[in-house]
């Protein structure tokens, strides 16, 4: 993400030889959020909603339900309650982590930089929460129940999962519950087969191993230990790839009947990325090369469902 081109507060040497801001020094720089144009809070909201992988997120839902044959008001409504319920697990991430983002010095983040304050992404936040629930509505209890839970996941990742030995929890009951929820959203009673959630859930672990490589450092300083931490940088990096080819072999084979040429020259593809991701977290520490291509192995598991496995995931 962009830096700010505010000026930042004091700074103090700080763990790891970086520069953080000093305790004494103002939370919020000259030129912040107060005397900011609209368009530049507007800018710095868009950034502190991890903006890439809330696009990919809703993108990838999106697309599954056009995949699985949603009629455009259904796609219409997964495209909303998806947008809504990311915006909100971005926006309380960047609100809850704002004091330990300070510390280590992050001015890639707008809340440091002084683009927003903590208390406008509360709001937006919370705001963004209650749209992602009264959106889903229409799909019924069901896809109401399986949204909700994959982004209170997200919520009670931020809040402190994330610190935790279960913090691939989360991703995988999220990244579960996000296309059974675009097949529970579909007209009549259909349910979604169980490869596609455990395609899901894969992917869900394998982009929380690769999300957190480049912060591996920043987050045990500020006394985050989640999974990836505890592993080391090493082992993450190769257990990242390896879960995300997982997810590949299951999206390839999970469908009925022998996968066509086309999935499999697209898991072929997905497996290189994966691994050239692992390899990447491993040789460049700070490196957002593994989340950004375990994204691209979740854009591509999609479109071996939609090129050779649409109809196989619907029950």
């Amino acid at each position: 993400m962009p830096e700010s081109c505010h000026a930042v507060p004091r700074t103090a040497r700080g763990g790891y030889g970086r520069l953080v801001p000093d305790p004494s020094g103002p939370t919020t720089p000259r030129g912040g959020p107060a005397t900011a144009t609209a368009p530049a809070r507007v800018a710095a909201l868009a950034r502190a909603s991890h903006l890439g992988p809330t696009v990919v997120v809703t993108g990838l839902c999106t697309a599954l339900a056009v995949g699985v044959g949603a009629p455009p008001p259904t796609v219409l409504l997964v495209l909303g309650v998806v947008l809504a319920g990311q915006l909100s697990i971005g926006w309380s991430n960047d609100w809850l982590d704002a004091a330990r983002d300070r510390a280590v010095g992050r001015a890639d983040k707008p809340v440091v930089s002084g683009g927003v304050t903590p208390a406008t992404l509360r709001t937006a936040a919370l705001v963004a929460l209650v749209m992602s629930v009264l959106l889903s509505l229409p799909a019924g209890p069901a896809a109401v129940l399986a949204h909700g839970t994959a982004v209170a996941m997200g919520w009670a990742y931020n809040l402190g999962l994330k610190a935790t030995v279960a913090s691939w929890v989360p991703y995988a009951v999220a990244f579960g519950l996000f296309p059974a929820f675009v097949v529970l959203a579909l007209p009549g009673s259909a349910l979604p087969a169980g490869w596609l959630v455990a395609v899901g859930a894969l992917l869900g672990v394998g982009a929380h191993l690769a999300n957190v490589l480049p912060d591996l450092e920043d987050d045990a300083a500020t006394g985050v230990r989640g999974l990836p931490h505890r592993l080391g940088r090493r082992r993450t990096g190769v257990l990242a790839p390896a879960v995300l080819a997982v997810a590949v072999v299951v999206a390839v084979v999970g469908p009925p009947g022998e996968p066509g040429a086309a999935p499999l020259a697209v898991g072929v593809l997905a497996v290189v990325l994966a691994a050239t991701g692992g390899v990447a977290g491993v040789v460049r520490a700070r490196s957002r090369l593994p989340f950004t291509l375990a994204m691209a192995v979740a854009a591509l598991c999609v479109l071996v469902l939609v090129s050779g496995g649409a109809d196989g995931a619907v029950t």
